[in-house]
């Protein structure tokens, strides 16, 4: 039993102190996993590799050609894009993305239209 807790403590004291600080990936590259792959449908598939908004597809209605095109979502605050996520779209999947993944992807974003 003593030498349980005591290689617990041990743990605690110095190997646990550096695997609570320590992350498998780094918020920006889950944000990446999440836009790439949140629930089946990726974002990128409509919004582009950068949130750009991208042409989902072209098609005839009456006659006259229409375009199908996800939206730019890489220009959008926090908020907006929190906001846009939870509500409903016509055509936009519902992926019931916790706070912490919207996050996440808004930095994966950010990231992207940095780097430009």
């Amino acid at each position: 039993m003593k030498k349980v807790a005591l290689g617990l403590a041990f743990w605690i004291g110095f190997g646990g102190a550096c695997v609570a600080e320590e992350s498998f990936i780094t918020q920006i590259e889950y944000g990446k996993m999440l836009y790439e792959n949140p629930r089946g449908v990726g974002c990128v598939n409509c919004h582009g590799e950068g949130g750009e908004g991208r042409l989902i597809a072209g098609y005839s209605h009456k006659k006259k050609d229409k375009e199908l095109k996800g939206a730019r979502i890489n220009h959008l605050g926090f908020q907006e894009f929190l906001q846009g996520l939870q509500e409903s779209k016509k055509v936009m999947p519902k992926y019931y993305l916790t706070k912490s993944e919207i996050q996440a992807i808004f930095q994966y974003l950010q990231s992207k239209k940095d780097k430009k």
